[in-house]
């Protein structure tokens, strides 16, 4: 087996794991309405100008734009008034009504009946074993993605580091591997917390600690770097500014905070991964992804300077901001 074999394989269950979000969005896009509209409008239309006429939120209607663009399914053209959108000759053909190939009936078969259907394909145990699920699931995304985030800058300065919502350890066994002058506290739920030690963190990783508590309720304690890992892009703005203000205070004098996310791109192409993941975060959260360029706005906000941004080439980036 080849080292290139071997690395194109998490990008292959990423495809897969992702296919369901890419079916979705195809089905609401045409449900709403949004490839007749263009269809019939003169020329390309802006995002408000879409989600006015179709009677959408403006920032759903954006998001689900762009996961079309990244689909091939819409193309988008940036002006200063902002971005606008219009068909590919694929959506003119197969996804609009009124056309003689249209398939649209087709997909709303298997929007309203199959996909549902097929939600009961698993009768999977909800409660902790869902949780326990999901605390595997993402130490395996750190074991192909966190040493890679956690090298995106050097640091080595920084000794006393709390990894905030950490689970079950994944990113902070990284952080120790590749710097072990630091000690990494784990800042997490209570019940997080107690699996993670019973489960995933080894008892004779004494540079692991762990703190329970609520960080958007509780005190942060002081340290030098504070790392926010798929974490911010759960929540709105406001909410953003509210916990990355808090670590503000709470950081010493030099230290910093590290947001590892997915980054969109600033032209609105894509990445394809992070524009799923935006859909992703309308339906289960009230967060999205974003660009290096609004990230570094929320940080210069809270007051972090020399803000640096670093993209991987894997699934998750890495942006540093210093007190």
């Amino acid at each position: 087996m080849s080292s290139t074999e071997d690395l194109d394989y998490p990008q292959i269950l990423f495809q897969y794991n992702n296919g369901f979000l890419v079916s979705k969005i195809m089905f609401t896009a045409c449900e709403l309405g949004v490839f007749d509209l263009l269809l019939e409008s003169e020329g390309p239309l802006s995002s408000d100008a879409i989600a006015e006429r179709l009677g959408t939120s403006v920032s759903g209607m954006e998001r689900l734009l762009d996961a079309c663009v990244g689909l091939k399914l819409l193309e988008v053209e940036m002006k200063s008034e902002g971005a606008f959108y219009r068909n590919t000759e694929l959506s003119n053909l197969y996804l609009t009504k009124s056309s003689p190939k249209s398939q649209y009936h087709n997909l709303m078969y298997y929007s309203k009946t199959v996909y549902l259907c097929w939600q009961y394909l698993t009768d999977a145990v909800r409660s902790e074993e869902e949780m326990i699920t999901f605390m595997y699931g993402l130490n395996a995304i750190w074991s192909i993605c966190g040493r890679d985030v956690i090298a995106a800058f050097d640091l080595s300065p920084f000794t006393i580091i709390y990894d905030l919502g950490g689970c079950a350890g994944g990113l902070a066994q990284e952080c120790i591997s590749l710097y072990p002058k630091s000690t990494v506290t784990i800042y997490d739920l209570p019940k997080v917390v107690q699996v993670a030690k019973e489960r995933f963190v080894p008892p004779e990783e004494r540079r692991i600690t762990f703190h329970e508590g609520d960080f958007f309720k509780d005190p942060i304690p002081e340290a030098d770097l504070y790392i926010l890992a798929r974490i911010l892009h759960d929540w709105a703005d406001d909410k953003c500014m509210q916990l990355l203000a808090k670590i503000h205070k709470a950081c010493k004098p030099g230290g910093g905070v590290l947001l590892v996310e997915t980054l969109l791109n600033e032209d609105k192409t894509g990445p394809l991964e992070a524009q799923l993941y935006s859909m992703n975060m309308l339906v289960q959260a009230e967060g999205k992804e974003r660009t290096p360029t609004e990230y570094s706005k929320l940080l210069a906000a809270a007051g972090f300077r020399e803000i640096q941004v670093k993209k991987t080439g894997k699934l998750y980036d890495a942006i540093l901001g210093r007190k």
